[in-house]
C-alpha cells in the first residue's frame, strides 16, 4: 500500500472511532434521566373549607344601650369619656330639670293638692247629703290622676337633680352631649357597650355566605398581629347590604381579648373538602392559566390538569384524572414536559445532580 492509501485508511479508521464515541455518548445520554426531581406518594384526604373575611370588633345588638334624657333637662356634668370602662351603677352624668320641666312639676304638685282638697270637701258634702256618691268618685279619680302625674315626673327627674348611672359594666362608646346643654326628653346622651358581648362584624360575598351557619368555628386574628383567638359565628345575615354588596356575619369573640373598634381577620370553617391532598409546590399553572400537576409514570413525566378545591396553609386539596398509583413530582416539575425522563436520589427524595 502506497503512502496515500495508508493515509486514507488511517483517516477512515479515525472517523470510525470518532463516530463510535459519539454514538456511545448519545446512547448514554438517552439512558440517563434528564431532570432531577423529588417524588411523593399521592393520597386521599381532606382539608377544612375556609371562608376568609375582614371586619371590625363592635358591640352586638344585645350588648348596646343608649342612655337617653328621661325628661327635658340641663346637663350639669359628665363623669365619663369615650373609651372608658365603667362599673355597674357608676355615675355617668348629672342632670337638673330645665325651667319648663321644673314648672310642669310645680303645676302637677299644685294640681294634686287641689284634687286632694276637693276629695276632702266632697266627702264632707256627701255626709251632709249635699253631694252625690258619683261626685265623690269623680273627685277621687281626679286626685288619682294628679298623683300619677306627679309620680311620673319624679321618676323622670323633674323633682330635682338626677344622676344617671350605668345599668351594667360597660364601655363608653360615645358621648353625645356637653355640660350646660339643654336636652329634650328622649335625646341620646351616652352610648354604652357590654365588653362581655363583643362581636367581630365582617362582610362575606353572597356565594361564600351561603355555606356559613351559626355555630361555625372561627379563627380570629388581629390585623396588627398576635395569636389567633377562638370564635364562633353567632349570626349569618340573610340580606346583601346595599353599601358594599356583602352579607353581614357576626362572630362572637373571647371576653377581654379584643378592643372595640379593632380590626381583625376571620377564618371561618364551614366544612371539609375531600380529594387528593398535595403540597402547594406541586401545583403549576400553564400559559393558559390552567392548573396542573406532573405525575411519574414509570419515571416518565405526564402533565395532569387538576382543579383546586381548597387551600389550607401549605397544602391544597385537588381533583382531576390522576393515577392514584403514580407518584407526584414535587420539585423539578416546572422543568418537565410530557414524555421527559426523570431521575431521583437513591432515597427517592431531594438530591444533587
Amino acid at each position: 500500500m502506497n503512502e496515500s492509501g495508508m493515509m486514507q485508511a488511517l483517516l477512515r479508521t479515525g472517523l470510525l472511532g470518532i463516530a463510535a464515541v459519539l454514538l456511545a455518548y448519545a446512547s448514554q445520554a438517552q439512558e440517563t434521566p434528564s431532570v432531577l426531581v423529588e417524588l411523593t406518594t399521592l393520597h386521599n384526604g381532606s382539608l377544612p373549607q375556609i371562608v376568609t373575611a375582614y371586619g371590625r370588633v363592635e358591640a352586638g345588638v344585645s350588648a348596646r344601650q343608649t342612655i337617653m334624657a328621661p325628661t327635658s333637662a340641663v346637663v350639669q356634668s359628665i363623669e365619663v369619656r369615650p373609651g372608658e370602662t365603667v362599673a355597674k351603677d357608676a355615675p355617668l352624668l348629672h342632670l337638673t330639670p330645665s325651667p319648663p320641666t321644673a314648672a310642669a312639676y310645680t303645676q302637677a304638685e299644685s294640681a294634686l293638692q287641689v284634687a286632694t282638697d276637693l276629695v276632702t270637701r266632697t266627702r264632707s258634702m256627701v255626709s251632709q247629703h249635699l253631694a252625690t256618691a258619683q261626685q265623690l268618685a269623680d273627685a277621687n279619680k281626679a286626685r288619682s290622676d294628679a298623683r300619677a302625674t306627679v309620680e311620673a315626673l319624679k321618676i323622670q327627674g323633674a323633682d330635682g337633680p338626677k344622676v344617671l348611672r350605668a345599668p351594667f359594666q360597660s364601655v363608653v362608646t360615645a358621648v353625645a352631649t356637653t355640660p350646660g346643654s339643654i336636652v329634650a326628653q328622649g335625646s341620646p346622651l351616652i352610648d354604652l357597650a357590654s365588653p362581655q358581648k363583643l362581636v367581630l362584624q365582617v362582610g362575606v360575598i353572597p356565594g361564600e355566605a351561603a355555606s356559613i351557619a351559626a355555630g361555625d368555628e372561627v379563627a380570629v386574628t388581629p390585623i396588627d398581629g398576635g395569636p389567633a383567638l377562638h370564635g364562633a359565628v353567632s349570626l349569618r345575615g340573610s340580606v346583601v347590604q346595599t353599601t358594599d354588596g356583602l352579607v353581614p356575619v357576626d362572630i362572637a369573640v373571647p371576653v377581654d381579648q379584643l378592643f372595640v373598634g379593632e380590626m381583625a381577620q376571620a377564618r371561618i370553617t364551614t366544612g371539609r373538602l375531600t380529594g387528593y391532598v398535595v403540597p402547594h409546590g406541586a401545583i403549576l399553572v400553564n400559559e393558559q392559566g390552567e392548573t396542573y400537576v406532573v405525575q411519574s409514570i414509570n419515571m416518565i413525566a405526564k402533565k395532569v390538569p387538576v382543579q383546586i378545591l381548597g387551600t389550607d396553609g401549605g397544602q391544597d386539596v385537588i381533583a382531576g384524572p390522576l393515577d392514584p398509583a403514580a407518584s407526584l413530582v414535587l420539585t423539578g416539575n416546572h422543568q418537565l414536559n410530557d414524555g421527559m425522563k426523570m431521575r431521583v436520589t437513591e432515597a427517592g427524595s431531594k438530591g444533587t445532580p
